[in-house]
Parts: structure tokens; C-alpha cells; sequence
């Protein structure tokens, strides 16, 4: 979402390829055109931070006591949704991965950003947004600095092997200690694979980092993953930040606090050609009443792109709902956040060369939006609430909604009443 949008566009699209843009009027399209009237096209949403396994909650888990009081509640909930295993796998998880899928692609989504503590057989597997899968690890003690790297590694190998986009997530500093965050870090750089990691999420988790003690020590030591006599070497955030800049591409997802720790701060602005940071909006402010320090993170020429997190902290995975959110509070333009949610989430996923943008050359992965009036500001128009997704494509087939004005075809030319941005040059910091 770099350049400027183009009125009455038109777009011509063979194969699964964009092969022409233009204006009406301009020379390109022939005469059998499927004309969109008063559309918005957009380049396909990128929703850079999820976790799908929780997507058959019909509400998000409460989170009025914060972060350590909303952890233990995900961690029965999973152990609840896990008790029906099947011999072929866990068949629930599937089916809730299956369901965030398709409601990502009614919602414009054509890529994501995964994180999965496990990797159901067939669960991403079918028509939907690409999906990077994050194997996610977690462990305080020696035991799991030993054992989690192996399975880790075990569904790395398979995901390479069936063709999916991976990477690696040590879960979060309050979750991983030293030995096992330098393992898994070493292990996606082996491999080339994007890392991401939830990091200054809470105050709670800053106390811990600095004291050892607080709220969280409590919810690990209830969880009975907290060794009193010999306490897990937890890194801080700047540690951690650092160990992620070694990777080909590293994801700090929310970084809510970071304002409040220089070093951490200081540290991903150094690293900034490598790293991006994942705003959760709706999540954030569920969590803990306020939003995302937007206008810092941009200041110190980081790229942030926009994640939904997951339905135990959302009601609904829809990126537009979290550029609404961003712009409706002051913190971005419509047209910023619909970068965060194109162009720089593509970046984070390591997609930049696939997604994010519409140009000539690239896969066509689109959503055509239909304004609830004719639009004046086309980015505004985007993320007002009147606005509905019609259609998503990805590599130019259907994955979601239909065309009021007939089927949409995996050939041919398109042209729009309204707004589109079939062009973008990528802005100096995405180079």
C-alpha cells in the first residue's frame, strides 16, 4: 500500500498472474470486461499474528484481571479442547484451524502468520490464505530444553516436506529460559526460517524479567512450571530482540511496553532492517485497557504490521476491524494502517515478494471491498464498518464471497467504478 490509489482502474489478470493495470480510458483491457462498479480493490490482507487453534470460541476468555489472569484460562482451555485426541490427530484443533481459515478469507485475508504449539495433519491443507506456520516452544526446565528443540525440529521437517511456509516461536520470555530460546533460534537460523516471539506484553512480565517475583512467578508456580530451589535463566526483552535479529527475518508481536524499557527499544530500532513488530490493537486494548505505542514504534523507523491474535482475546479475526481500531483512535491514518496490513505484513512473513502489493508480475491476491456509500476517501471507505468484503482471491482463484456482478473469473479483465491500488513501489524501509 505504497502508491496512490488509481479511480475507474482497471486490472488484467492471466493464470494466476496480474499481467496489466491501468485507468479507464487507457489502452489494456479488451471489450469482455467484468465490470465491479463502485468497488475498493485491495491487495490481499496480511494477518501477521494468530492463533487459530482457539477459533471455535464464540467470545474471547475474560481478561479483566490482565494478562496472568487470562493465562491460565488458555492453558485449561487448550487442555479441554485436547481431550478428545484421535489416533489421526487432534481432530478439534483441526477443525478449529479450519475454521479460522475460512473466516480469515471472508474477512480479505490472503496471508497469515501462524503460531501453533501443535500441527494437525491436513489442518492447513486446501484452498484458503497461505499460511506460515510458527512452531511454537515453550519450557523453563532442563527437561524441555532437551526434548522441545527435537519436536520442534520433527514438525519443522514435515511442514518443509508437504510444502508449507514455516518458522519458529519461542513463545514468550516468561515461558522460555535461556538454553532452550538460544536452541530454538539456532535452529530456525539453521534453517533460514522467520522467528517470531510475544515480548514487553505486560507490566507483569517486565517484573518478572527484573525481579523474579510478582504476578507471573505466581501463575508459573501454580502451574507447577516454576523451580523455586533453582529458578529458570530468564532473558530480558533486549536479549531476546538481539537473539532474533540473527534470524533471516524476526517478529516482535505486540511489544505494548516497550516504552518502558530503553535497552529493549533501543535494540529493535538497531535492528530494524530485520525486524518487524506485530501490533495486536483490540487484543491490546482487552488486555490491558490501552493500545499499542504506534506512533513510537514508526518514530524509530520500524516497520509494524497488524495481527488479530485469537478468539481468546478477539471477537472475530478481521484485520479491517484492527485498522479501524487504529485509525478511529488517532494512532494512524486509514491508509497507514492499510500498509501495516499489506505491505509490511507481507515483509514480516517474509512474502514481500508475493503479497502486499498489486503490480504486474505478482500473484493475484486480492479483496474487492464493497463500499455502504460511494466513497471520498478511499482508505476511509476501506475500514468503515458499512464496507463489506465481496470477494477474496489468492494466486487469482475464489477463496471466499462471490461478485454481485456474476462469478469472477480466473481470467480476463476487471474494471472499478471506485478505488483501487493496482500499483506500489515498495517505500525505502521495505526494500
Amino acid at each position: 500500500m505504497a502508491g496512490p490509489p488509481i479511480e475507474n482502474g482497471w486490472l488484467r489478470m492471466e493464470r494466476g498472474l496480474i499481467t496489466a493495470i491501468g485507468r479507464r480510458g487507457t489502452p489494456g483491457p479488451p471489450a469482455e470486461t467484468l465490470d465491479l462498479g463502485d468497488a475498493i480493490v485491495l491487495p490481499g490482507l496480511v494477518n501477521a499474528h494468530t492463533h487459530l487453534e482457539f477459533s471455535r470460541f464464540d467470545c474471547p476468555l475474560d481478561a479483566s484481571g490482565g494478562l496472568p489472569s487470562w493465562i491460565p484460562q488458555v492453558v485449561a482451555a487448550r487442555r479441554q479442547q485436547r481431550q478428545g485426541l484421535l489416533d489421526d490427530g487432534d481432530e478439534a484443533t483441526a477443525t478449529a484451524i479450519r475454521l479460522g481459515l475460512a473466516e480469515s478469507a471472508a474477512a480479505g485475508v490472503t496471508a497469515i502468520g501462524e503460531i501453533a504449539t501443535t500441527i494437525p495433519q491436513g489442518a492447513y491443507a486446501g484452498p484458503g490464505p497461505a499460511v506460515c506456520v510458527f512452531r511454537e516452544g515453550l519450557g523453563l526446565g532442563a527437561a524441555a530444553a532437551a526434548a522441545v528443540p527435537r519436536q520442534v525440529a520433527a514438525d519443522l521437517d514435515w511442514l518443509e516436506r508437504t510444502g508449507f511456509a514455516a518458522g519458529v516461536s519461542p513463545h514468550a520470555p516468561y515461558s522460555v529460559a535461556a538454553p532452550l530460546g538460544r536452541r530454538l533460534v539456532a535452529e530456525a537460523c539453521r534453517r533460514g526460517l522467520p522467528v517470531a516471539m510475544h515480548l514487553c506484553e505486560s507490566r507483569e512480565e517486565e517484573e518478572l524479567l527484573a525481579t523474579g517475583s510478582g504476578a507471573f512467578r505466581r501463575v508459573l508456580e501454580d502451574l507447577g512450571v516454576w523451580n523455586a530451589v533453582q529458578p529458570p535463566a530468564l532473558l530480558p526483552a533486549a536479549a531476546w530482540i538481539g537473539l532474533l535479529a540473527q534470524a533471516r527475518r524476526g517478529l516482535v508481536i505486540h511489544a505494548t511496553h516497550i516504552n518502558r524499557d530503553p535497552a529493549a527499544l533501543a535494540r529493535l530500532a538497531y535492528h530494524r532492517d530485520r525486524l518487524a513488530v506485530v501490533i495486536c490493537p483490540r487484543t491490546t486494548r482487552m488486555m490491558s485497557g490501552g493500545l499499542p505505542p504506534v506512533r513510537l514504534l514508526a518514530a524509530a523507523g520500524l516497520r509494524l504490521a497488524i495481527g488479530t491474535d485469537s478468539r481468546a482475546s478477539n471477537p472475530d479475526l478481521s484485520v479491517l476491524a484492527e485498522c479501524r481500531t487504529l485509525a478511529d483512535t488517532g494512532l494512524s491514518s486509514p491508509m497507514e494502517s492499510l500498509q501495516m496490513a499489506t505491505i509490511h505484513g507481507a515483509w514480516a512473513l517474509g512474502r514481500e515478494h508475493r503479497s502486499g502489493c498489486l503490480a504486474v508480475g505478482r500473484p493475484a491476491d486480492l479483496v474487492i471491498l464493497r463500499p455502504g456509500s460511494t466513497p471520498t476517501d478511499p482508505g476511509a471507505a476501506a475500514i468503515d464498518p458499512s464496507t463489506k468484503v465481496e470477494a477474496t482471491l489468492r494466486v487469482g482463484r475464489l477463496i471466499a464471497g462471490e461478485s454481485g456482478h456474476g462469478a469472477i473469473p480466473t481470467a480476463g479483465s476487471w474494471r472499478s467504478g471506485s478505488q483501487s491500488w493496482p500499483r506500489h513501489r515498495l517505500p525505502p524501509a521495505a526494500r
